[in-house]
């Protein structure tokens, strides 16, 4: 029997804290994935993500990490050029990607802790050098949120460039309809907002990108849409799929329906309000304002406090938040506000900071 209290809650931008029932349901007995049974829980899954995703295009999944379905955007969407937009560590990573796996691409950077502003997204767009674009809308290294409305609209003017969306630490958190936004290739993994154990990745892909991926050579094998979808038309996956947290998702998936999605993204604002008014009040925001995250907060230590001594005290309270990525290590610390947690969860660990950082005085 686990003994659940031994362990520390996840206050960090993923893996999530998942609930105990949630991952209860991975001990169901395993099932063929050429079954019946198989096909059954995948003609239940994709119907409830479509929903979630506000989309009518194909949901895929894949038994890898969110990675996976990056690598998979440029490998089936990228003919010409892709402009990378880079403002953190992921995004940066996405550029990287885009480069080993052989294509032509540039990468549009901005600061740290700054979003990317639509015009200039137009300006570059309009020299017709891409057909593709990539963006991360939740940047986690900095709590940096896009503005996914504004970008989209610019895109719109573009209908030839492939919209290639991360929504990996914002899907299941923040609202995002897929279809009236236009993105041809929304990602993400199951370990974020999602809540559920690491190891499936999540992709909404539009006709477009299906017919975009026709003229595109060498896609590969394990991430080429096209044998996704000839897959997809059987309810299965392509490669042996991690059956384990298929069912974790489909039940977190229920429970959503349940909190209704309007709720789910009420409560995920509130806890960020709340962070950041906690975050402004006692130290800073590392974030511009207008571009701060709903999931994830990135408190700038101005005060200059060992934020790695600060975890390991709270580890003694059986909580756990994130220090700054990279560079920003010990600079900043980032608290994640996503999935299951509530409102009263994130006023015990700002309690629990205030107490220690009160007995250092």
């Amino acid at each position: 029997m686990v003994d659940y209290r031994r362990y520390k809650k996840l206050f960090i931008p993923g893996p999530t804290e998942v609930r105990k029932e949630v991952l209860e349901e991975m001990g169901r007995p395993m099932i063929g994935h050429r079954s019946k049974e198989l096909s059954a829980l995948y003609g239940e899954l994709v119907p409830k993500l479509q929903e979630l995703l506000y989309t009518k295009n194909h949901v895929f999944l894949s038994t890898s990490s969110s990675t996976g379905f990056m690598e998979a955007a440029v490998r089936n969407c990228v003919k010409k050029k892709c402009l990378n937009l880079v403002c953190g560590a992921f995004s940066e990573k996405w550029h990287k990607i885009t480069v080993a796996n052989g294509k032509d691409a540039e990468a549009m950077e901005i600061e740290w802790g700054t979003g990317h502003r639509a015009g200039d997204i137009e300006e570059k767009l309009s020299t017709g050098e891409f057909d593709a674009i990539t963006l991360v809308h939740n940047e986690t290294s900095t709590g940096t949120m896009n503005k996914l409305q504004e970008i989209s609209e610019v895109m719109k003017k573009f209908p030839d460039v492939m919209f290639l969306v991360d929504t990996v630490s914002s899907m299941a958190g923040v609202k995002i309809e897929v279809d009236k936004l236009g993105i041809d290739v929304c990602l993400a993994g199951v370990q974020k907002a999602f809540a559920v154990p690491p190891g499936l990745a999540v992709a909404a892909v539009s006709e477009k990108a299906i017919e975009k991926a026709k003229q595109v050579e060498n896609r590969g094998y394990y991430f080429d849409f096209l044998t996704f979808l000839k897959y997809d038309g059987k309810k299965q996956t392509i490669t042996t799929p991690a059956i384990s947290q298929m069912y974790a998702l489909n039940l977190q998936m229920d429970r959503v329906k349940e909190e209704g999605l309007e709720n789910r993204f009420k409560r995920h604002k509130e806890m960020a309000d709340y962070t950041r008014k906690w975050a402004s009040e006692n130290f800073g925001l590392f974030v511009e304002e207008g571009y701060r995250s709903d999931t994830v907060t990135a408190v700038a230590n101005n005060k200059g406090i060992n934020v790695a001594e600060l975890n390991e005290k709270l580890g003694e309270r059986k909580m756990m938040l994130s220090n700054g990525y990279g560079d920003l290590k010990e600079k900043t610390f980032r608290i994640g506000h996503m999935g299951d947690l509530t409102l009263d969860e994130m006023k015990e660990l700002t309690d629990a900071i205030d107490e220690i950082l009160g007995e250092g005085k």
